[in-house]
């Protein structure tokens, strides 16, 4: 188990909010905190204490140059997600990305566009794809959720979907949207359905907030699944102390 640190970019600034309640015409956006910091602050900060695969995501315009404020801060050390295409893909490898991470290109309308995929594979290499499969429990089934997470797609996670999206990543990136941002404690049933399906690299977000949850989370997953932590993190506003979840992590789950 490993802790993947995150840097949310919203309007250029690095934010905490409550991913739900992006993307609506009709619903302000819940901002849990702004920080006063700027992007390569942190990346620099995650760097020092020798984490990787923490992603920034870019959520919504105005955000480019502070993602690449990080890369360079950071090289190889962070994976960047929101708005990625065959388009613009290979500009943040080349910028210092380990990986890029990607829903909705790949979900348009819904579905799996296995095109999309396939291009986006070429033009980066299997190596460099993170494919974010957040979703939300719908009829007791997970289904995919895109555009800000606002819409449905007809794709189920479950073990026969997880096995064939593996071919074509190096890394899974699952957010608990439900419970995203909100500090109210992991979706459990997630979580053991991801470390029963999973055989790659896989780290979930989602309502962690405490030691206690995150020796539950170690012990759901049985160790198998990487973890990231926002809101509830004392250097974004919340309660938990950064030094102790990354010394947690660290010594493997020991106090």
């Amino acid at each position: 188990m490993e802790f993947r640190p995150c840097i949310d970019l919203h309007d250029g600034k690095v934010k905490q909010i409550v991913g739900s309640t992006l993307g609506h015409t009709d619903q302000e956006v819940i901002e849990n905190f702004i920080s006063n910091h700027d992007s390569s602050y942190y990346a620099k900060m995650f760097a020092k204490d020798h984490l990787t695969g923490g992603h920034v995501i870019m959520l919504g315009d105005g955000n480019e140059e502070a993602a690449f404020a990080a890369l360079a801060a950071y090289p190889q050390g962070l994976q960047v997600g929101g708005g990625i295409t065959t388009e613009n893909a290979k500009k943040y490898i080349d910028a210092g990305a380990s990986h890029v991470i990607v829903t909705s290109f790949i979900f348009y309308d819904g579905k799996l566009h296995l095109d999309r995929l396939k291009q986006l594979v070429q033009t980066i290499g299997k190596e460099h794809l993170v494919i974010d499969l957040s979703c939300r429990m719908r009829d007791g089934k997970w289904f995919v959720v895109t555009d800000k997470w606002t819409k449905f797609s007809d794709f189920e996670v479950n073990a026969e979907s997880i096995a064939y999206i593996e071919n074509f990543c190096d890394e899974l990136l699952i957010h608990a949207v439900d419970v995203e941002g909100k500090k109210g404690g992991m979706q459990e049933s997630l979580v053991h359905d991801l470390a029963a399906w999973t055989t790659i690299p896989t780290t979930y977000a989602g309502g962690v907030r405490s030691l206690d949850d995150l020796k539950k989370f170690k012990k759901i997953a049985n160790g198998k699944l990487h973890v990231t932590i926002g809101s509830a993190l004392s250097i974004f506003g919340g309660d938990l102390p950064y030094s102790d979840v990354v010394n947690y992590c660290k010594k493997g789950g020991v106090l």
